[in-house]
């Protein structure tokens, strides 16, 4: 027997859990099946121990672009406005202050610059630039121990949330629940998907779906699905695993250091932990790991099927990792996952941020860390640095890197419109009703 639905979400992370809730809150789509392959819902890299738990605005983020940091804004204050509006005993998020450091002449004067002149002053109202007395009463530990003579500003905002994002998943997935019409399936794996034409069956662990349209929602796996489907043949991963090491509360909030040009992955932070403000998570390493999950041998296969191992892939890989400024980012990052060596190396980066930190004073932390895709362009031979998402014949796959889960209700709204137009006249979404749930109950007061 074969169950029917009017659109099947493949993966019960942020991103698909997310899309769950805007369909079934704000269209009048009657049948919507949710398929997760882990027995819990957001287990794998939307659990709070396997990401920096940050909401990212593009305010502090020294990598972003002004146009990037505008497209992130939008979709960052839509989950914000959510958490605002259900979550007011801050059982899923806090919010903290936040600031970006630049430290020396070389630094500061970038971070000014980036202030005063790329307009990002002016796209948050809320952003202070403050100097060495403010830091300290703000984040003494960052300022103590420092050379005085050295110069120090920072950008800083109070807008600092911080997210359990596999809580705000099964949030969302309770709110999709008051609707009639709505099956979510854990600890079902999708095995295969076939199109059929007029409707796409889908074959699992648990028995077999079918659906008029399917979005992937899987992260890593969904390039994985798509290439099974002849889909996304320009594409690879280079799956990079995070890591982090843990220490007293030494920061009151988040604390970020000035992105390096050319790299593509985030800067060392300093966060409180969502849940416990005694701890401080320094991270995340950045370490090009052969599988799609972190500490999953099984995924490895998962891997050379999305690689394919094509003479591309490899030029691609090749291109990407002999880069001059990735290249050594890269061996460094093998390197702090050395036991002992390792947390000794990682130390320097760690005492950017709060300078009298001790070798003994962190930890590794150990089970936390998740994988995140980064897209390969295999015809570009070069790193995609945005969002892939491949559309189809009443299908979409969704590839999220980092920010994906702060930009997860835009990302929604996107996808729910896509699939109101794959499913026709027959649906309506109300854009409205969902920017009232959403962005409109973002405050943004000074």
């Amino acid at each position: 027997m074969t169950d029917e639905y009017d659109v099947a979400i493949i993966g019960g992370g942020i991103s698909g859990a997310s899309l769950l809730y805007t369909i079934a809150k704000f269209t009048d789509v009657e049948d919507v099946a949710l398929i997760e392959k882990e027995d819990e819902l957001a287990a794998i890299n939307s659990h709070h121990t396997n990401n920096s738990q940050t909401l990212h605005f593009g305010d502090i983020e020294t990598n972003y672009t002004l146009e990037k940091a505008e497209e992130v804004k939008e979709g960052a204050e839509m989950l914000a406005g959510y958490l605002e509006n259900h979550d007011s005993d801050r059982e899923m998020h806090s919010k903290r202050s936040k600031m970006v450091l630049a430290v020396g002449d070389e630094e500061v004067e970038k971070l000014e610059s980036r202030y005063h002149e790329e307009g990002f002053g002016d796209l948050y109202p809320k952003l202070q630039e403050i100097g060495r007395d403010e830091i300290a009463d703000i984040e003494p530990k960052v300022v103590e121990g420092r050379d005085p003579d050295k110069e120090l500003r920072a950008l800083q905002t109070s807008d600092g949330y911080v997210v359990d994002y596999g809580m705000v998943s099964k949030s969302f997935v309770d709110e999709a629940n008051e609707e009639d019409g709505i099956d979510v399936y854990t600890g079902t794996e999708v095995t295969h998907v076939e199109d059929f034409g007029e409707e796409f069956r889908i074959a699992t662990t648990n028995g077999r779906f079918s659906a008029d349209t399917v979005v992937v929602a899987a992260g890593s796996h969904s390039l994985q699905i798509a290439k099974e489907m002849g889909y996304g043949e320009n594409m690879s991963l280079l799956p990079v695993a995070g890591s982090f090491f843990l220490a007293d509360d030494l920061l009151n909030g988040k604390v970020y250091t000035l992105q390096m040009k050319k790299l593509p992955f985030a800067a060392v932070h300093g966060d409180a932990d969502v849940h416990d403000g005694s701890i401080t998570r320094f991270g995340p390493t950045a370490k090009v790991i052969p599988a799609l999950e972190r500490g999953r041998i099984s995924t490895v296969q998962d891997f050379i099927d999305v690689f394919g191992f094509n003479v591309d892939s490899f030029l691609s890989y090749a291109n990407i990792l002999s880069d001059r400024i990735l290249f050594p980012y890269v061996v460094r990052n093998l390197v702090y996952d050395v036991p002992e060596v390792g947390k000794r190396a990682f130390l320097p980066n760690v005492r950017k941020v709060v300078p009298t930190v001790e070798l003994s004073d962190i930890d590794r932390a150990k089970g936390y860390g998740g994988v995140r895709p980064q897209i390969v362009d295999t015809e570009a031979k070069e790193l995609d640095m945005g969002e892939a998402k491949i559309t189809g014949d009443d299908i979409l796959f969704n590839i999220t890197p980092s920010p994906g889960a702060s930009t997860c209700l835009k990302n929604a709204l996107v996808d729910t419109e896509r699939v109101m137009g794959f499913l026709g006249d027959d649906y309506e979404f109300d854009d409205e009703a969902f920017r009232a749930e959403t962005i409109d109950q973002f405050p943004r007061g000074e």
